[in-house]
């Protein structure tokens, strides 16, 4: 039966602190990642055509987080500091980011 919104509370993951930043995808991490069987992949783009930096905040257990290429192969920079407003990302123009993130059990 369908349920009515009063019904449902909203919920969401993720949340993004810029309109200019857009979430495009959720994903569990790929075959690469096989040393990390709970971690999800996010892929994040800059639409605005505009520098900015935004905050990443997430109801998940996160464990650790770090940037990673489209083969979901760590960045040489190692893991993102998670702060309490959550992950700081910087975005130039049309710029797209993935994100490992790495899941408590």
């Amino acid at each position: 039966l369908p349920a009515s919104s009063a019904q449902c509370p909203a919920w969401s993951a993720f949340s993004v602190s810029s309109p200019a930043v857009v979430l495009e995808t959720v994903k569990q991490a790929g075959a690469r990642a096989e040393d990390r069987p709970d971690a999800v992949v996010l892929r994040l783009y800059e639409a605005y055509g505009s520098t900015v930096t935004a905050w990443l905040q997430t109801s998940l257990p996160v464990k650790e987080a770090m940037l990673c290429d489209l083969l979901e192969r760590p960045a040489a920079q190692g893991c993102l500091p998670l702060e309490q407003q959550g992950l700081r990302l910087s975005f130039t123009p049309f710029r797209v980011l993935s994100v490992l993130l790495v899941l408590s059990q």
